[in-house]
């Protein structure tokens, strides 16, 4: 099974673009995801990882 779907893939023209175009979402994706983590505002990660607790806002979630 694995023989036929690489024996078609090898007669695709241009396929092996999307292995790199993939990388190169992945990759960058990543890169975003590290930067904003590392510039993030401190108050804004801590505000929000207390939002689960706050008991006005489950008040008003209940009304």
């Amino acid at each position: 099974m694995l023989k036929f779907v690489k024996g078609y893939m090898d007669s695709i023209e241009g396929i092996g673009i999307y292995p790199i175009i993939s990388l190169l979402i992945f990759f960058t994706f990543f890169v975003g995801l590290y930067w904003w983590v590392f510039t993030a505002s401190k108050t804004h990660i801590k505000e929000m990882s207390e939002l689960p607790f706050d008991e006005d806002n489950q008040q008003n979630l209940e009304l």
